[in-house]
Order: structure tokens, then sequence, then C-alpha cells
């Protein structure tokens, strides 16, 4: 975190101790990350932002394999290492394989090792990410595909981890 464009919150700052509490209840070991301690510069930011991203981490019925899959891609299309690095080992122990994060990791993903429903999911991740409007037949496969629920959830995914990568970058995190 030496290059992190913004001071990080340290331990024994003044902050909202239920604020901390929830922050740290959704880290392995409780322990704050480098995105934790700058959002906490803010604390309305922080809580919004940690209760949006735990519903799509822990709510979301779209299954967290492909929820995670989504975040890796989106971590791939915006050079969000940081992003990378926390949500590659979720990938893996939520069902992902290597080979998988390597083919995720092109500029055009061709792979047959991805499904049907990967191949849907990363097409709406990098319509997107990359122009932001989707296509219509992208949806209507999602919908197919995921239903109406898991379509909304993907794409709220998609835009959730759109907005931590573009944080993530802009702040050198």
């Amino acid at each position: 975190m030496s290059s992190v464009r913004i001071t990080a919150w340290q331990d024994g700052e003044p902050a909202p101790p239920e604020l901390l509490t929830a922050m740290k209840a959704r880290r392995p070991n409780g322990e704050l990350i480098g995105i934790d301690r700058v959002l906490l510069r803010s604390f309305p930011l922080a809580t919004g932002w940690n209760e949006l991203l735990r519903r799509v981490r822990a709510d979301f019925s779209l299954p967290l394999e492909y929820r995670e899959l989504i975040m890796l891609r989106v971590a791939v299309l915006n050079g969000a290492d940081f992003e990378w690095g926390v949500h590659y080992p979720a990938y893996l122990q939520a069902g992902g394989t290597e080979e998988k994060c390597e083919a995720i990791k092109a500029q055009h993903v061709t792979s047959p090792l991805f499904n049907e429903k990967e191949r849907a999911l990363i097409a709406l991740t990098d319509q997107s990410t990359r122009r932001v409007s989707v296509d219509a037949n992208v949806i209507l496969e999602l919908t197919r595909l995921f239903g109406e629920t898991g379509t909304v959830e993907a794409v709220a995914t998609v835009a959730a981890y759109n907005m931590v990568s573009r944080f993530l970058v802009a702040l050198a995190i």
C-alpha cells in the first residue's frame, strides 16, 4: 500500500465501532485490507460500500462461482491487480479452476473451458465494462439461462465490481 494516493486509515484513529465491526466481518480473519482503510476516510462511503458489497458477495442467488468469475474479468479489463489478488483465491474456493483464471486474462475470451452460462456472463461483463451498453441479445440469453433475478444480479455484480476496480485503480490501491 505504499503507492496508495490517499493516506490509509490506521488502527486507533477514530471510526464508528459498528462500522469497523461490519467491515471486519466481511474479511478473512477479521482483518481490514487496503481498500477498507482508504474507504474509512469517508464513513458514509465506507458504510454504504460495505453493505452493498456484502450483499453482492453473500446474499445473491447467482452462484458465487459465477459472481467471482465476473469479478475476475472486471479486474482484468480494468487493470485492477488488487481486485484480482482478492478474488483469485475466492474464485478457486468457489469452484473455479486455475486454467479458467488464465483463460479469463485474454483480450477476447474464446476458450472452450467455459460453459454456456460462463460465456454469457463473460459477454455481459465485457460489453458492460468496455462500453457500458449491453446488446439486447446478451440480456435475453442471460434471462434464458438465469431467469430475471439471476440476470439482474449478474448485471449488478458487473456494475458493483466496476465501481470497485475504478476506485482501486484511481487511488492506486
